[in-house]
Order: structure tokens, then sequence, then C-alpha cells
């Protein structure tokens, strides 16, 4: 039994604890440095709307969801390209040598400036690729906050330099690999996420002490006005070179000519244009990273609560107009949850509104980017049909967004219905040849696929050309042991996407899908030259090169190469001694010819 003295001590443990954690808690979340705040000048009027009748010879930008025209932005030449990159590469000669303290700062005044400009980007955003205000605050500034906040907490940790074993016959030297900046990094970034898709590679390449050189789409290209000057704003408050970072705009011209003049490329965008990048960019051997298309399958195992996954559903299936590279396309599901699965995924789909995205906030799906795409989305989804699939919400055409109205000249309308598809039983096998199964839909459409036998379901969900992420429901160990059955490069366990909201890894798939990676470690490590270095462990312990190896080399030099390996790698005491044995007699002075 403890004393009243120990009892009085022990009392005091679970307050003791209470204040660590609050300490701990304190430091992690509500203990901030000091962040300079940055101001940035909203979008003017004249910035917005296209002055009529001005002769113009730029981009022509438009608002998705209305077909107004907007302000123009100009086309950069090869020649102003190739100006860019080398302010880019002078400012990175300074950038290079910065401290990772100064590089954190930077990215928090980052951080605080996105924060308390996120309705701003949000609208911009809106208007530029026609998604809700709800979308551009998930995908284009939410995750971008993340990867900020991954970047000050762990980033210097997967830059410093890594010690590994110098393995047996050198056992005396320190082996580590070092990651040093490229210089400057070449991004072609596409129009789905115009915001997003500029600070995701921007933040890691200054990250790394790159400078960066982004060619955004020319579908997306006004919301650079905005986002160029919040760019600025923050490297100025941080003291960072001002080149640091060009946004270019323009064709493919203006593409071709970023790759061939920077020391890395990383392009997201489709299979189709990922090639030809690619065999621009073998021209010179500059390494890329390709982050292409996907049709990445969620599953819905035998036992899974409909209730709390449908809502997850949706958004997978319809969130930012299906125009998400990793949004699900293919949906799997349990014949046991087939009935109620397609009963509440098409009354949700029919009740969704859907209208301009600053119209206001009772607006739960936007438009399609890009012009046309709504004749081709719809062209796939009645091609389904013709073959046997059925049409449980959506799949109408407007009238206004058909080829046939581009006859008068106007701007395509750019929306289309949230549209479920049902492939029946039975027809699993004759839906391989459906354009639905073989094409990136990119579009609104939720396609449904009935399973009951889990190879099956593999051999179904694996028999695509994209392998980029996976999403499956289930109780948690079928969920895992399948989904390490399913080609892609990620898997999110009875959730959906979350391997991208963990900044900590990598992004990425293969086939189509592309290669390499960005975000988490490897991601940033990809932007940096890995450099193997080997060093004396102690200063009075060196390599020497023994007699036997000197040049001349004497006869008993082969004789100690066979003795070195079987004393280091000899597999029984014997071998080892017969090594020894052998680098002693290869050491001895060569017995000189007797006299005759």
């Amino acid at each position: 039994r403890p004393s009243r003295a120990q009892a009085a001590m022990l009392a005091w443990v679970p307050a003791a604890i209470v204040v660590l954690l609050l300490a701990l808690l304190y430091l992690l979340v509500l203990h901030h440095p000091h962040v300079p705040k940055v101001t940035v000048r909203p979008v003017a009027e004249d910035e917005v709307h296209a002055e009529q009748g001005a002769a113009d010879d730029g981009i022509p930008c438009f608002d998705p969801s209305s077909g107004a025209r907007l302000k123009s932005v100009a086309v950069c030449s090869a020649d102003k390209v190739k100006e860019a990159v080398r302010r880019a590469r002078g400012a990175q000669a300074t950038w290079r040598d910065s401290s990772f303290a100064a590089r954190r700062a930077l990215m928090r005044i980052f951080s605080r400036c996105i924060l308390e400009h996120a309705e701003e980007i949000c609208k911009v955003s809106a208007r530029d690729s026609g998604k809700t205000l709800i979308d551009a605050g998930f995908g284009e500034v939410l995750v971008t906050l993340e990867k900020l906040h991954w970047l000050c907490a762990e980033g210097e940790g997967a830059l410093r330099a890594e010690y590994r074993s110098a393995g047996r016959v050198v056992f005396y030297k320190s082996a580590r690999v070092e990651w040093h900046p490229r210089g400057v990094i070449g991004a072609i970034v596409p129009w789905n996420y115009p915001f997003h898709n500029v600070l995701n590679p921007l933040t890691a390449a200054l990250f790394t002490g790159n400078a960066i050189v982004i060619k955004v789409s020319e579908h997306a290209s006004w919301s650079t006005i905005y986002y160029s000057r919040l760019i600025d704003a923050c490297l100025r408050a941080a003291g960072a070179p001002a080149d640091l970072v060009q946004i270019v705009t323009g064709y493919a011209a203006t593409g071709e000519a970023l790759v061939e003049s920077v020391e890395k490329v990383i392009f997201v965008g489709s299979s189709k244009v990922g090639r030809l990048v690619m065999a621009h960019a073998a021209k010179t051997l500059t390494p890329v990273t390709l982050e292409l298309g996907g049709k990445d399958p969620l599953v819905i195992l035998q036992g899974t609560d409909l209730a709390t996954v449908i809502p997850t559903v949706m958004r997978a299936g319809l969130g930012a107009a299906g125009q998400n590279c990793m949004g699900a396309e293919r949906f799997f599901v349990h014949k046991s949850l087939l009935g109620a699965f397609c009963a509440a995924v098409t009354d949700n789909a029919k009740a969704m509104r859907q209208a301009p995205p600053l119209r206001g906030n009772d607006v739960d799906i936007g438009a399609l980017c890009m012009p046309g795409e709504a004749q081709r989305i719809h062209d796939i989804v009645m091609d389904a049909v013709s073959r046997g699939a059925a049409l449980l919400a959506g799949g109408v055409l407007p009238p206004e967004a058909s080829t046939s109205a581009s006859a008068t000249g106007e701007r395509l309308s750019q929306f289309y219905p949230p549209t479920v598809i049902l492939i029946p039983d039975g027809l699993q096998a004759e839906a391989r040849g459906m354009r639905l199964f073989e094409e990136e839909v990119f579009g609104p459409v939720i396609t449904i696929i009935p399973f009951d036998d889990d190879d099956a379901l593999v051999a179904m969900v694996n028999d695509c050309p994209f392998a980029l992420g996976s999403n499956v429901y289930g109780p948690p160990a079928r969920a895992r042991e399948l989904g390490k059955r399913i080609d892609a490069g990620m898997l999110a366990c009875n959730d959906f996407a979350t391997c991208y909201m963990c900044q900590s890894l990598p992004m990425g798939g293969f086939k189509e899908s592309g290669f390499g990676k960005f975000a988490g470690v490897e991601g940033l490590r990809a932007l940096c030259v890995t450099k193997a270095v080997v060093e004396d462990r102690l200063p009075f312990i060196k390599t020497v090169v023994p007699a036997p190896l000197r040049y001349p080399l004497p006869g008993g030099a082969f004789s100690f190469i066979l003795g070195l390996m079987g004393f280091f790698y000899g597999h029984s005491l014997g071998a080892k001694f017969s090594g020894v044995v052998r680098l002693i007699g290869a050491s001895l002075p060569a017995a000189k010819p007797k006299a005759h």
C-alpha cells in the first residue's frame, strides 16, 4: 500500500499528463510562427470582360457556364518561353542555396495568403473552369493548404541526406544519398483545377530549391491574371527572387518550347498529349513525370452500409462535374446491394441542381470546362445504351450543346446532366467493347456494374487501360485484401480518393495513367538530382591499394581477388578461412628463380 506522500505524488500524474497533452496540442495545432500578411488586389471589372470590338490576337477566354467572353491573355512565343526560362534560371542560382527555414517561411506566406483569399480564388476558378464554389473549395484550396502544411512539417526531412550501409568490402566508409535542386522545372498543367494545378508543382519546386515555369491550358488561362498576382505578392513578401516563378500561356508550340528548355518536365493531362510530350522530351533526354488519365473503380462489397456510402459515391462520380483525374467512373456493386444502390444513386442524381456556379449557393453541379465536351460525353453514353446499357438518369444532351448548334457560330452550351448508367447482369462481357469502358469519360457519368464473385470482379476491374486510383468499400480486412489485387497506383479503403489528401503519399499510376510520382516524399525527390556520396568514416582509416593490385600487376593479383571474395562472401567458416589463406599467399613476395 503506498504511503501518503506516494499517493499525493500519484494524484498529480493525471494532471501532468493533461498538461503535457495540452502543450502538445498547442505546439502542433494552435501555435503558429509569425507570418506576414499579403493583400492581393481582387479581379477588376476590366479584367473580367473582353473589350467589345477590340482587335485581339491572344487566347480567347470564356466563362464555360455562360459563354460570356472574358479578357484574353497573350500567346507566348517560343522566344518568350525561352526568355522566361532564362530569367527563372537566374533566380534559381540564388534560391538553390536558400535554407529550409527560408523555404518554410515562403510556404507559410503562401498558406496564409491563400486562406485569406480563398473566396476570391474559388470565384475565379468557378468563372474560368465552370465548377461550383464547393468543388473549388475542396479541389483548389483545401488540398493546396494541406500540401503546404505537409511541406512545412515534413518536407525538410524528405530532402535531408539519407545514410545507407556501406557494405562489407568498404565497411569503413560512410555512405549517403543527397538530393540537390535540378534547376528549372517545367510544368504543363490542365484546365480542370486552374489554381491547384499551378500551386501543386510550384510549391514542390520552390521547396526543393528549384525555379519553375508553368504552361497552363489554353482552356483555363484567364485565371492566371489573378493567380499570377497572388504568386508574385507572396514571393515579394518572402524576399524571394521575383523571377523564381514564371507562368506562360499559349498553345502546343508554347509547350514544346518549354519542354526543350528545362531540366525536368511534369505533365498532367491526357494520354495522347502525354505521349507527344514524352517524344519531344526524348530529343534532349529531359526526364518527365506523366500523370495522365484515369477510370478509377469504386467497389461496393457485400456488407457495406449504403446509407453512409451513397453521399460519398455522389461526390466521387459527380464532383466537379466528373472532371477529376481521380474521380470514380466505374462503380462495381455486389448484387445483394444492387437494387438499393441504383435507387439511391438515381434519386440523388435527379435531385441535383445544375446551373452557372456563380448564380448562388443553390448549385450542386456546374458546367464542363472545354467546349464540345457535352457532345463527346453524350456520344459515349449513347454508344453504351445502343449496346444494351440501361439509362437510369440524365443522358439528355441540351439542344444548344449539340454539334449541329455550332453552325450558328455561337459558343456551345457546356452543360451535361448528371447521368447514371447500369450495365445489366449478363452484359459485362459485351460491355468490354463499349467506349464507356475504353475511354476516360471525364464527365458527370456514373456507370454501375454488378458482380457476385471476387475473382470475376478483379478481372473486370483490371481489364482497363488505366491504373491511377482505386476505392474499395466493405469489411476492412476484405477491402484491404481485395484492394491489393487491383491494378492502381493508389488505394483508398472505405473512403474515396483520400490518398491525395494525405500529402505524404506519392500520386501517380501506371499503364495509360502514366508513370513517375508527384506529391509526397517521392514527388519531392523526383524534382532533384539524386547524388550518391561516399567518404571516410574516420580520417585515419583510408583506402590503400594493396601491393598485389598495384600496377604493373604481379602474378598473384587474380589469386588475391579470389581470396578477397572468399573472405567477405564465403558461405561457411571454411570458405572464409580459405579466402584468408589465398589473401596471405597472394600478398607474399614471389620467390626469385634460382640461378643455374
